[in-house]
């Protein structure tokens, strides 16, 4: 029973396995009978559109050449069209230049013509002028002979003539024009500057490089002296000034350059005599208290010179500085108080010419600041107005300011109003009787550089100065220079005096010629 179960299954499965292969062999055969038809039909297909696209591409290439032709006949055409019309116009063109260049021959033609005229007049001028130029050289030859001059004689003989005739056209325009010019400035000059000075009225004082210290006996210079000079040279030594002990009854004198220090020494001195204890440990304590006391009213002074001036916002190390000028003199004028003058005098100048505020403003704190380089001249190299620049400039000042400073001597030429009128108060100032003195040496020097100056000029017999050097007289040789010479004479001489000299105020030139005619009776 399980045998034919067994061999049942076994029948089913081999049965199985052959299906399974004849349907494997019989679909293999089926897909290639389609596989071969599929490939026929794409082939038939594949032709049929290689034959319609051979076909079309014909169609495309007879096209193709019918339009070709039709625009090779166009531009045939219209290259025939330009041919023609470019030919045209070469003739038109030729046609052109032929008629130029007949109009070109003609014109040349003419020409020659007219060179040829021109030849012949050319001729018939070049002998005129032989014909001229012997005329003019026998013309000549007979002015020679009548004149008794030869061409050059008489050529110098003219020049001269015409030189004294300018000459003397000149001196009588710088007679009528200095004349006029007078008339009409001094007047307005002496009522400016009379109306500010009357304005303006100021002290003059005459202070020394030294100062004395009064003592209550004669004993105290032996305290000041102190044991073996120790106390002297404490004080000499913090202060920076000599102290002179002579036969002088109560009093000591203080000497030094710097007139700072010199006060400071001052008050030191004063204090340590009141206090009466006097060693050198108590002088430096004093010499210090004095050094600060010193310096506040250096600014008390600084301060209330400016407001006396009327200016404001001055940098504080200015307004120091200006306070140092209480102690600085110039030819025994005190420049703070010179200073202050020149404000005034500056301000009232610019109020009479009728300038607006604004410079009348500047015209005042130009004048105020304009010798404050005086202050720093004992402790820096330079000019006081060189470091009074160089200070203003450091301390914001305008530049209408700083210019009118570095101006107010001449150095540099004035090229504001503002400068000019400090120039002016300035001479002004220091030109006033008794608020300088001079030095005797240089008062002479100035007077014989006067006397020299004229004495250099040609012509010039003797001259003098007169009136403390405010005058120079000149006499001149009548028979070299003329009347109308001496006016020259006078303005060339002004002009180098203006250029080498330094001088308050101004000075006047007079020239003298004198023509004397002497014969004796016999």
């Amino acid at each position: 029973m399980n045998f034919d179960i067994v061999t049942f299954i076994l029948g089913i499965a081999i049965g199985s396995v052959v299906f399974g292969a004849i349907c494997f062999v019989l679909g293999r055969v089926l897909l290639k009978k389609t596989g071969e038809k599929a490939i026929g039909d794409a082939k038939t297909e594949a032709a049929n559109i290689i034959n319609n696209a051979m076909a079309e591409a014909e169609t495309k290439r007879k096209e193709t050449l019918i339009e070709a032709k039709d625009e090779i006949h166009k531009l045939r055409s219209d290259a025939d069209k330009e041919i023609r019309e470019r030919r045209s116009e070469v003739q038109r063109s030729e046609r052109r230049l032929v008629q130029k260049e007949e109009h070109l021959d003609k014109k040349v033609e003419l020409m020659e013509k007219k060179e040829e005229i021109l030849q012949n007049k050319l001729k018939q001028a070049d002998s005129k002028m032989a014909e001229i130029e012997s005329i003019k050289k026998s013309q000549f030859e007979m002015l020679e002979r009548v004149s008794g001059f030869t061409k050059e004689q008489a050529k110098d003989y003219l020049l001269t003539a015409l030189d004294e005739e300018l000459t003397h056209e000149k001196a009588v325009k710088i007679l009528d024009y200095e004349q006029r010019l007078k008339d009409e400035s001094d007047k307005l000059a002496h009522e400016i500057v009379g109306r500010a000075i009357q304005r303006c009225a100021a002290d003059h004082a005459t202070e020394a490089t030294v100062s004395v210290v009064s003592l209550p006996n004669d004993e105290m210079k032996g305290r000041i002296i102190g044991r073996e000079g120790r106390n002297i040279r404490t004080i000499e030594t913090m202060t920076g000034c000599d102290l002179i002990i002579d036969d002088t009854p109560e009093a000591i004198t203080l000497s030094c350059f710097d007139p700072v220090r010199r006060e400071k020494a001052r008050v030191a001195l004063e204090k340590l005599i009141t206090d009466g204890r006097i060693h050198p440990a108590r002088i430096e304590d004093v010499v210090e208290k004095a050094s600060r006391e010193v310096d506040r009213t250096i600014k008390q002074e600084g301060e209330k010179a400016a407001l006396d001036a009327g200016v404001n916002g001055i940098h504080p190390e200015l307004i120091k500085l200006m306070g140092k000028l209480k102690y600085r003199t110039s030819y025994g004028q005190n420049v703070l108080q010179h200073s202050l003058e020149v404000s005034y005098i500056s301000g009232l100048l610019a109020t009479e010419l009728g300038l607006g505020e604004n410079e009348i403003k500047l015209a005042k704190r130009a004048g105020f600041l304009h010798d404050v380089g005086k202050a720093l001249d004992h402790e820096f190299e330079g000019t006081h107005i060189a470091l009074g620049v160089e200070y203003c400039k450091r301390y914001k000042e305008s530049q209408a300011v700083i210019h009118a400073i570095e101006a107010h001597h001449g150095d540099v030429e004035a090229r504001t109003v503002v400068a000019c009128l400090v120039q002016a108060a300035d001479a002004i100032s220091a030109a006033r009787p008794g608020a300088r003195r001079e030095n005797i040496q240089n008062y002479i020097q100035r007077l014989e550089k006067l006397e020299s100056i004229a004495n250099s000029f040609n012509g010039v017999e003797n001259s003098f100065a007169i009136q403390a050097g405010r005058e120079v007289r000149i006499m001149v040789k009548p028979e070299v220079i003329n009347d109308e010479g001496m006016a020259i004479v006078a303005r060339d001489i002004v002009k180098q005096i203006e250029a080498e000299c330094e001088y308050p105020g101004q000075i006047k030139v007079n020239v003298i010629r004198e023509s004397r005619a002497t014969d004796y009776a016999k």
